[in-house]
This record gives structure tokens, sequence and C-alpha cells, in this order.
């Protein structure tokens, strides 16, 4: 029993230290001999276009995202924590491959604009463990918005782009948001 749990745990170990670049990203040295590799090889850089729809439940009995705060003054100031569930359709059944992680906040008197601090993390195929990251102005109410694309990790490494957000399905009432994503962004 010791022999087969030790095996398990040298394999989950060695599993884990390998991304999908085929670089070991566990550690500082590592990630720095990659940036290195960088500057001397001039590595080309790639375009990756990726298409999905992310799960913003705020009632029921799956929750992915809770106000942790709020303002005595309506809807401005109110900050939310989400874990939204993204998936391949519009359906929130079909495949996962992936979650978006973080937060956003009202920051508007006017009309409900939302200020985010996400992280879409992959967990399927050639993406899982990489992550692109978004900060900035997502006029929530609007048909599309653009949310710039400011960093990633994996194989996002340095990304930057835009990502396209569309209310596919909102119903406030019901505290259902699908919303369709479509990210370009240019990485190493």
């Amino acid at each position: 029993m010791k022999k087969s749990t030790s095996a398990s745990i040298l394999l989950l170990t060695l599993i884990s230290s390998i991304t999908l670049n085929g670089v070991v990203s566990e550690g500082p040295k590592e990630v720095e001999s990659w940036f290195e590799t960088i500057s001397r090889d001039k590595l080309p850089e790639k375009m990756t276009k990726l298409h999905f729809y992310f799960h913003d439940l705020s009632k029921g009995k799956n929750v992915t995202a809770v106000v942790v705060a709020q303002s005595n003054v309506t809807s401005f100031g109110v900050l939310a924590s989400a874990d939204d569930p993204m998936t391949v359709g519009p359906e929130l059944m079909s495949k996962r491959v992936g979650y978006l992680k973080g937060l956003y906040m009202t920051a508007s008197f006017e009309e409900v604009d939302l200020l985010m601090a996400m992280t879409f993390v992959f967990t399927d195929e050639i993406y899982n463990g990489s992550s692109l990251s978004v900060m900035g102005h997502n006029p929530h109410q609007h048909l599309y918005r653009e949310v710039p694309v400011v960093g990633g990790s994996g194989r996002f490494r340095l990304a930057r782009g835009v990502a396209t957000l569309h209310n596919y399905f909102h119903n406030l009432t019901m505290g259902k948001f699908i919303v369709e994503v479509d990210i370009v962004v240019f990485h190493y």
C-alpha cells in the first residue's frame, strides 16, 4: 500500500511540474530562463483566437457570483466576487473549458458600468493550466463591450489583446447572465 501511494505521489509531482510548453515553471529560475530564451532567440509572437461563454449565477442553488460589499448608494459601489464556469456553448451543461475568477464592481452613477479585474482560467486540453487576465471598463448593459487583456500565464505568457463580451442571455430577476466571449491575444 505504501509503495502504491509513494508511486502515485511521485507521478503527480512529475506531472504537475511540466507545463504545456514542456518548460518546468514551478519556480522563478525556470520562468527567468524562459525570459532569457525570448531575448536571445526572438521567439515569434503568436496570435490566438478563443470563443466561449461564461455563466454568472447570483441566485439559486448553484451560485457562482456573490456580493461581498455594497455602499449605501443604490447600485454604485457594489463589489462582487465570481467563480463562473466557462463553457463551449451557451448551455451550462455544455463542455466546460475553465472558470472566470475575480472581482467586479459597479463604478458609475449614470448606468450599471462595471470595473472588472478577472482571470479566465483554462482547464481543458492544450490550454489547461493557462490563464488570461482582463482589467477594465465593462459597460454591462451595452450589447457589445471590449475589455483589455492585460496579461497571461502558461501558454499565454506576456499576453495582450482584447476580449469582446456580448450578453447572450441576461435576466436580473433570475440572477442569471450568460456572456459570450471572443478573445484575440498576442503572446509568446
